[in-house]
């Protein structure tokens, strides 16, 4: 998601926009004395670190292809249970959460080699393939489609284009937009496809950042380990934030379709409890925020008006809100080990773990980060994480364990 220098300081209700002008408190909100990003704001500044370089999510995603990777039977599985004809139609793919490196690519390239030998199989001849490739406006699509592969010979048939391994079989489109709302038409899409992304909040709830709530999350930046008050407003954001997207992708979805939805997940039926997750997004980054209060180098107000948008839901959690939504079926719902989040060509070099570890985090939460102290502070922040983590580099490796939900479903 998110082209390199994009800044966007947020300070006294005047936010500078990502074209470099001013948009004020239609976006955000006062609430006591805290500034809170709305959901519109969100949807305007968070993004993956863009662009190439050594923070990029293009250069620090590999635990997310070695997860993916891990997971295609599962995929495939899903997959399987779309119907197909002997129609000519096309058949659309859609990934949601796309990002800007090459596994949204990857997946498309599977997704449809897969359905190329189904249709074969049946003795049907291959429509035409098209991909959607969508993430928030911010996403930085121009280094996702530099991922691209050529499209293979324009003029011969689809089963020569499919056969075709060094080109894409396919068309590909970017699609800017909030998969919590509408993205494309009724009955369109045959596969939808999302994978760690859902885990990412439309916004932080109001009440954590609220002084007077019960839910104020005060001294720390991320739900791992705050209160049950705190903990469940984020449940109450995500399960309402799912509501949105299954409806969204009820009405999009064609009635022989399925989606196939991976997001974070955990093991422990307690939510402040965010496992891996917390340990990546919580642990070091919140003693990095600690360090700059301490130092005196931010106060500690402006440590606390900021808080990750990130929930690792329970099965239950995510089961409750397919169930009450009542437009799919489940075909499959479970928890999947997926490893540590690090990876590294030395793990026992513990000044690259730290770095590994600080890089992995700026091309996730970077972007919000800057957005809310500057790119300095950023800087400053981040070089405290990797400190932080060099110095626990062996225990990062051994504790930090994902887990994922992992989701098959099908309209009803």
């Amino acid at each position: 998601m998110a082209s390199d220098g994009q800044h966007v300081v947020v300070s006294n209700m005047e936010i500078e926009s990502l074209d470099g002008g001013k948009e004020d408190a239609d976006i955000s909100k006062t609430q006591g004395d805290n500034v809170i990003i709305s959901s519109i704001k969100l949807e305007k500044i968070l993004s993956m670190k863009g662009g190439k370089g050594e923070l990029s999510y293009a250069n620090n995603s590999k635990s997310q292809a070695k997860h993916a990777r891990s997971m295609l039977p599962l995929l495939k599985e899903t997959l399987d249970r779309v119907q197909l004809s002997s129609r000519e139609a096309p058949f659309v793919v859609v990934d949601l959460g796309c990002s800007s490196g090459s596994n949204s690519i990857y997946i498309i390239d599977v997704i449809i080699k897969h359905m190329a030998k189904r249709y074969e199989a049946l003795g049907y001849h291959p429509p035409e393939f098209s991909a959607f490739f969508s993430d928030l406006p911010s996403n930085d699509f121009n280094t996702l489609f530099q991922f691209l592969p050529p499209m293979a010979n324009h003029g011969g048939s689809m089963e020569e284009t499919v056969a075709a391994d060094i080109h894409r079989s396919y068309f590909a489109a970017g699609v800017p937009g909030s998969f919590y709302r509408r993205l494309f038409p009724s009955r369109s899409i045959d596969v939808f496809h999302s994978a760690f992304s859902l885990h990412w909040l439309s916004q932080v709830p109001e009440s954590v950042l609220d002084k007077k709530s019960g839910a104020y999350n005060k001294g720390r930046v991320f739900i791992h380990g705050a209160n049950e008050s705190t903990a469940n407003a984020y449940k109450k954001q995500f399960q309402t934030d799912l509501a949105s997207f299954l409806r969204s992708r009820a009405k999009e979805l064609k009635k022989s379709g399925s989606m196939f939805l991976v997001c974070s997940g955990r093991t422990s039926v307690d939510p402040t409890d965010q496992g891996g997750l917390g340990l990546l997004l919580g642990t070091c980054i919140q003693g990095a925020w600690d360090d700059l209060v301490q130092e005196g180098i931010i106060n500690s107000e402006k440590r606390d008006s900021f808080n990750i948008p990130v929930y690792s839901s329970s099965l239950q959690d995510f089961r409750e809100v397919v169930e009450a939504d009542g437009s799919f079926t489940i075909n499959k719902l479970e928890i999947f080990k997926g490893g540590n989040s690090i990876v590294v060509n030395q793990p026992d070099d513990a000044a690259e773990v730290g770095r590994a570890f600080a890089n992995t985090c700026r091309s996730a939460v970077g972007v919000l980060i800057d957005a809310h102290i500057g790119e300095h502070l950023g800087n400053e922040l981040f070089s405290r994480v990797e400190q932080r983590s060099l110095r626990h580099a062996k225990e990062l490796l051994e504790h930090i364990q994902m887990f994922y939900i992992v989701a098959s479903i099908s309209l009803a």
